[in-house]
């Protein structure tokens, strides 16, 4: 078990040390709510990260923001039957308005007087109540494509929760479009699977497996599912984000159509497509090591701290004073950069603080370094430490190890993900391969069936992550059942 600030190794349990790291990280800690969980200011700051550098991307593509409520009518669930029943299960239900005060005088109960005509659903997605919506907006050909998104939070009734991979509430961004022909909503959710990609290999510095989802895990209402996935530290794999062409089956269920420039009337075409706090925890796992978050510079809130040593009052103010100026610096170069100044606490209290933090490059300065013209650079993805000399271009040369940094973490995962990614021709050896201590990828031919499917996941828990894009057409014969494949799909034990 950790002691102090110290984690818990991933090699000693690395689902300890992954709640470790968000604890003492500042990121999460858990709510009083049942599998609820509450977002600290570091960890905010990071999604803030986040969220404004996709919400760039959403606008670039010509999407727009708006907001949607946060309850949906029970009877929305009911008209798109795939959709309820991929759903049913999770859902927390609004059943009463009102409160009163205890007969006995023990508390509030609720008002049995004060049922709900119709019960409210707390959103778990916002299919149904956008396109109850979309139908008063969408007349002509001439109100699409209509592209929104939506930043909200939604409840999905988890019994096993873990921080940022699975909690009731979440919080996330959903898009929904509508679109006159079934190309465009099918270029859109391919758009849109690309912005995503991007963002994870650009922002995060995960390298991804782009795909599509098997017809047993496309998202309930949807014709296909797009997805991105990545491989974590301990070999699984975790869905970091989806994309779904929902075809006709909500802009049926809900009535949407437009008149053609024939005069003619259609329904229209949809997709959808989100990404949540979930991939905190692909980043905590991706890159992350015993010390504590490593982050890529796209999303420090801090990507320089700065840490003042003195030991004498005549000291401080020279050091602080050249500590201050070279912060205004980076800042003025568009660097985040956190001067640490509290004297409260020691320089390697802070060293050690900062580390745990994961921000990208910590530099030190002294009375010595002063009278020397030097400062101590130390970078946080390869725990390396050089002293540098502190020129006019301190700048540029931070500028210039932040990318680097960016880069190295990058290619660091993506290395990680080719040594532990793996083609098997049979049965013995996709278990074998699954028994390592880092399963990792695995690609293998699959006869297409959903009983197969089943079967290999009933037995070895692994699941097809999805079907490859871009990878070529390869005949073979099912790992499972000896019958003719297509192509290598994707396998992998998975959050």
């Amino acid at each position: 078990m950790a002691k102090g600030n110290k984690l818990t190794t991933r090699a000693e349990n690395y689902p300890e040390w992954y709640n470790d790291l968000v604890k003492k990280a500042d990121l999460a800690e858990n709510s009083e709510v049942r599998g609820c969980m509450v977002i600290k200011p570091y960890g905010y700051a990071i999604w803030e990260r986040m969220q404004q550098t996709l919400d760039q991307m959403f606008k670039d593509t010509g999407h727009v923001n708006a907001y949607f409520p946060l309850f949906i009518p029970k009877s929305f669930l009911s008209k798109e039957a795939d959709h309820v029943d991929g759903f049913a299960k999770e859902c927390a239900v609004v059943t009463h308005h009102r409160l009163m005060n205890a007969p006995d005088g023990s508390g509030v109960v609720v008002d049995p007087d004060a049922k709900l005509e119709e019960e409210l659903v707390v959103r778990p997605t916002s299919e149904t109540i956008i396109w109850s919506t979309y139908r008063n907006w969408i007349q002509s050909y001439r109100d699409l494509p209509l592209l929104i998104n939506q930043w909200a939070n939604v409840v999905r009734w988890e019994l096993r929760t873990r921080m940022f991979l699975r909690t009731a509430e979440f919080l996330w961004q959903e898009g929904h479009t509508a679109h006159a022909t079934q190309e465009e909503a099918v270029e859109e959710a391919e758009r849109m699977l690309g912005v995503y990609g991007d963002f994870a290999e650009e922002t995060l510095a995960i390298p991804v497996i782009r795909g599509v989802k098997t017809e047993r895990e496309r998202f309930a209402g949807a014709l296909d599912t797009y997805c991105i996935e990545g491989l974590m530290q301990d070999g699984k794999a975790l869905q970091a984000g989806t994309s779904h062409f929902l075809g006709q089956n909500f802009a049926k269920a809900f009535d949407v159509k437009y008149a053609t420039k024939d005069n003619k009337e259609e329904y229209v075409w949809a997709t959808s497509w989100g990404v949540s706090t979930r991939l905190m925890g692909a980043l905590i796992m991706t890159h992350s090591d015993d010390e504590g978050l490593v982050l890529p510079p796209s999303l420090a809130p801090h990507q320089v701290v700065i840490v003042p040593i003195y030991r004498k009052d005549d000291e401080k103010d020279k050091v602080l004073a050249k500590c201050a100026e070279i912060a205004q610096t980076l800042k003025t170069a568009g660097i985040r950069v956190k001067l640490d100044d509290d004297d409260t606490k020691k320089p390697g209290w802070k060293f050690a603080e900062w580390e745990l933090k994961g921000v990208p490059i910590r530099i030190a300065l002294g009375p010595r370094d002063l009278a020397n013209g030097k400062i101590e650079v130390a970078r946080r993805d390869l725990k390396t430490k050089e002293v540098m000399d502190l020129t006019d271009t301190v700048d540029e040369t931070m500028t210039a190890l932040l990318a680097d940094i960016q880069t190295q973490i990058y290619q660091k995962a993506k290395t990680f993900r080719e040594e532990n990614t793996t083609s098997v021709d049979t049965y013995d050896e996709f278990k074998a391969q699954l028994e390592k201590p880092i399963p990792g990828f695995i690609y293998a031919h699959w006869d297409g069936t959903t009983e197969t499917e089943e079967k290999i996941q009933a037995e070895t828990k692994a699941t097809i992550r999805c079907i490859p894009i871009g990878n070529e057409q390869e005949e073979g014969v099912c790992i499972y059942s000896g019958k003719p494949s297509k192509q290598r799909v994707l396998f992998a034990k998975a959050y």
